[in-house]
């Protein structure tokens, strides 16, 4: 293995591996810690876990966990993946992980850069935008669990880290590699061990890419990696074979948790020619509703790629959890659809379309798969995935921000067929 990635969750992990299969590596997508070696044939190994909003010293603790397993394997670089639009609190859990991994790698700076261009993140002069908007005006600042209300990433990781940040602007990008040298010492000089970088395009972050080569550790979005593949392929590292993964074949279905603008508008373009169950987290909560009564209803529609969400507007979530708790509620949606995902793999689905970091990440923990094939690219940063589990299972990770309005019914095509 030439270069290992820690996500800190799933759909985050799948967007990268799906950038890096892009870029000529073969890629694994691991579920957790992997359990021995990872074989030969993985030149890119994307450990998924689930630590954005744990507490912070689980974080780094599974962090470097899944950094020692990396570099055991023979890593020569070390990627910290993490949301495009930096998803964190003011207490982590970004700056800490930063800061522990480049200790442990002995690394003397890390780019910070969640720049992902091909899906309107951008970086200019340390701020963050989305789309036209800044972060703290796109909708993020809303986000249930990680509310973003500061496009200054220099000034948001500043709260969460030891030491002061640096930064290296787009002029100083745009003059190429050996400009991006020159700052990374003089940030180096200036004692910034965490450097934010800006992109505004693929470009930016290509010249960056290889300005990084050699480079114990690097930390952003998944647009972070578009530059990498290149500098091991330049050393004649690189085999040359992706691989392509076996198509999933059976019922699909699609549970969607996220509460994004993109999702609601994502699951109402579906619903348009799909049967949808919502679930009210206060129905959820009260015992109203339970994974019988959807394996229920699930079973009425014939095959018809029902989708069951939690989606809802930000008024109504902000009601259920101001009644019953933030961290009680997101943990009872997340093991409903955990659950769900369980018994409807167990009964026959072959093709698993889900939405939300945090959904996805309880439902592949609850499938058990241990690793994860890269498929064609649904929508920029979601990859088709394919699993073993009682025989070849199809899923679609993501992000909540992410995708088309169609995208839940190009991902049921893309995984596999009827």
């Amino acid at each position: 293995m030439l270069l290992g990635a820690i996500a800190d969750d799933f759909t985050g992990a799948s967007d990268l591996a799906n950038t890096l299969a892009k870029g000529g590596m073969a890629t694994t997508q691991f579920v957790g810690v992997g359990r021995g070696p990872a074989g030969l044939d993985c030149e890119a190994g994307v450990v998924a876990l689930k630590t954005r909003t744990i507490p912070v010293q689980q974080a780094v603790k599974q962090s470097l966990g899944a950094a020692q397993w990396l570099l055991a394997q023979g890593c020569e670089q070390i990627l910290f993946k993490y949301c495009s639009t930096f998803d964190s609190t003011p207490h982590g859990n970004i700056g800490p992980v930063a800061e522990a991994l480049l200790e442990l790698v002995g690394g003397k700076l890390a780019v910070v850069c969640p720049a992902f261009p091909a899906t309107g993140r951008r970086l200019f002069m340390g701020h963050l935008f989305v789309g036209e908007k800044l972060l703290s005006e796109s909708g993020m600042e809303k986000h249930p669990l990680t509310p973003m209300i500061d496009p200054d990433i220099r000034r948001w990781l500043r709260r969460q880290t030891q030491g002061e940040v640096g930064l290296v602007t787009l002029d100083t990008i745009r003059n190429g590699k050996t400009a991006i040298a020159q700052a990374f010492e003089t940030e180096q000089k200036n004692g910034h061990r965490l450097v934010v970088t800006d992109a505004v395009a693929d470009e930016d972050l290509l010249v960056l890419g290889e300005a990084l080569a050699g480079h114990r550790l690097v930390t952003g979005g998944s647009g972070i990696a578009l530059g990498l593949p290149e500098n091991f392929r330049r050393a004649g590292k690189l085999a040359g074979k992706t691989g392509v993964r076996a198509v999933a074949a059976g019922p699909a279905i699609v549970l969607c948790g996220s509460c994004s603008a993109t999702s609601l508008r994502q699951v109402a373009s579906y619903l348009e020619k799909h049967p949808g169950l919502a679930l009210d987290p206060a129905a959820l909560m009260d015992g109203e509703m339970t994974i019988e009564k959807a394996l229920d209803w699930i079973g009425r529609q014939e095959g018809a790629a029902p989708i069951i969400y939690s989606t809802a507007d930000t008024e109504t979530v902000s009601r259920a959890q101001q009644r019953h708790g933030r961290d009680e509620v997101a943990g009872a949606i997340e093991q409903f659809f955990a659950g769900l995902a369980e018994r409807l793999v167990d009964g026959g689905i072959r093709r698993l379309v889900v939405g939300g970091g945090e959904t996805s990440g309880a439902v592949v923990e609850a499938l058990g798969v241990a690793s994860l094939g890269i498929g064609p690219e649904i929508d920029p940063g979601v990859p088709a995935l394919m699993a073993e589990r009682d025989g070849t299972l199809g899923l679609a990770l993501k992000s909540g921000n992410f995708g088309a309005d169609d995208f839940f019914e190009k991902a049921v095509r893309r995984i596999g067929t009827a």
